[in-house]
């Protein structure tokens, strides 16, 4: 899909690879590839491209252990490549989406949904740690993210 710009050139959509290391994550939610690219395109810029991989939590907690040097499974990691056209890679933890996704009494949809969009706004440079304005920032910009998705705000006190 494509989209003119005011000059006449022409874009394409964001290029959106989907791998799925986990078969478990096909049977946990029919559709996950296509929610991916869809939350993905949401969040980034036309023309651009990234990678999404659906793992399991054994190899997130490797992933993690190796490259952040925490033992232990986390959501979804993000890996920036520094280039301008493709922005990196994403990798989400099946177990421990869905086990957050019930804690929050969320759907799974909607938090694999927040966890991609989280991710590619790290690809993009938008940080979390660095400072509580920055949080605030890029909490502020997946709100409206997720809205224009049809998506609660994943931050609302229940």
């Amino acid at each position: 899909m494509t989209r003119a710009t005011k000059n006449s050139r022409v874009r394409p959509a964001l290029r959106c690879t989907v791998v799925v290391l986990d078969a478990g994550w096909l049977k946990a939610l029919p559709g996950v590839e296509r929610l991916v690219r869809k939350a993905a395109r949401a969040a980034a810029r036309r023309g651009k491209s990234l990678n999404v991989a659906l793992a399991d939590d054994r190899d997130v907690r490797s992933l993690n252990k190796r490259d952040r040097k925490q033992d232990k499974a986390t959501n979804v990691l993000s890996y920036p490549s520094g280039e301008r056209a493709f922005l990196g890679d994403i990798v989400l933890a099946r177990q421990t989406v869905w086990r957050e996704a019930k804690q929050q009494k969320k759907s799974p949809a909607d938090h694999v949904a927040h966890l991609v969009v989280h991710g590619v706004l790290h690809l993009l440079g938008h940080d979390h740690e660095t400072s509580d304005a920055d949080a605030e920032r890029m909490e502020a910009l997946e709100r409206r993210i997720l809205k224009r998705l049809g998506i609660a705000d994943p931050y609302a006190v229940k």
